[in-house]
């Protein structure tokens, strides 16, 4: 069975000369994965803007209707840092259908991917950090809405915190946090996920997965989720611009590996977002978002689904 891929050309928005988020990183992972031959044509699915009222399981009307309009004042967004336009707002909302529809692939076959997602800094009332709108959060809340699922865990291993995703769901005991993230790091001021690993400045890989072999076994059997939304931040690794720790290649590979098996084996479906990622060589930086793409390329044909 082929792996599920969501794609829309919306993703690449265009953002100044030299601003630090390459919008152009999402259609140059389109194009790696089907000149590498890890994907086809066919197995990529195009979502749709969803309804503003889906936005708003999780964000104020009044903040939802201000970004999309254009009337955010300067502090809020300065507070996104991504200068807004049209086109950057409608990405914005084509993002979250991707993630609603990369979780409802997943619950179809087992496991999904979207080529873009994991905005998990923004909060109800406001963005952060390069996030607009929670789509992590939204999906979840989608999902629940229309009983498809109950129970639902997020599984962030962006180098930074999950703070806008923990602080939603503080409460919330049908959706469980865990977030594994470099502790000196933004954000200055850290949420209380259900789970908070916080990790030493220039960890590497081998420490890096034990300590989330540690966590991992016990956390699904202990939650017992309908599904999994794993942000695959590929930010840990030693060559990231704003990560602060020491993953290879290599590394985030076997990281996403090991999530994927370890939930798939379990019978937990799994829909994966490619999270956070920052450096010069975007080349480089594409490659590394394609890992979790290959990774689930793998577990999908292994069998395991």
């Amino acid at each position: 069975m082929d792996l599920p891929i969501v794609y829309h050309p919306d993703y690449v928005a265009p953002l100044p000369e030299g601003h630090r988020f390459p919008m152009a990183k999402f259609w140059l992972l389109y194009e790696l994965l089907l000149k590498d031959g890890v994907a086809y044509d066919n197995q990529f699915h195009i979502p749709t803007v969803p309804q503003q009222e889906l936005i708003e399981l999780v964000h104020t009307n009044s903040y939802v209707n201000a970004y999309c309009q254009g009337t955010l004042d300067a502090k809020a967004q300065r507070r996104i840092g991504l200068p807004w336009s049209p086109a950057l707002a409608n990405r914005t909302c084509v993002a979250v259908g991707g993630t609603i529809l990369t979780a409802s692939l997943a619950l179809q076959y087992g496991l999904a991917c979207n080529t873009a997602g994991g905005t998990h800094h923004a909060f109800p009332s406001y963005g952060s950090g390069f996030c607009i709108f929670n789509d992590l959060a939204i999906a979840t809340r989608v999902l629940q809405k229309l009983n498809l699922v109950q129970k639902v865990l997020i599984i962030d291993l962006d180098v930074h915190q999950g703070d806008g995703t923990a602080f939603i769901f503080q409460g919330d005991d049908s959706v469980f946090t865990f977030s594994m993230h470099c502790d000196v790091n933004f954000p200055g001021t850290k949420q209380k996920s259900d789970l908070d690993v916080p990790l030493p400045i220039g960890m590497e890989d081998d420490d890096y997965l034990q300590t989330l072999a540690k966590y991992l076994p016990d956390l699904l059997s202990q939650v017992k989720p309908d599904i999994v939304l794993y942000d695959a931040g590929v930010d840990p690794h030693i060559a990231d611009k704003l990560g602060k720790l020491a993953l290879t290649d290599t590394g985030i590979f076997r990281r996403d590996m090991q999530v994927l098996t370890t939930c798939v084996a379990g019978g937990y479906p799994v829909a994966c977002v490619i999270g956070g990622g920052y450096a010069d060589n975007l080349k480089d930086l594409v490659y590394r978002h394609s890992l979790v793409i290959r990774a689930a390329t793998g577990v999908m044909s292994s069998k395991h689904i």
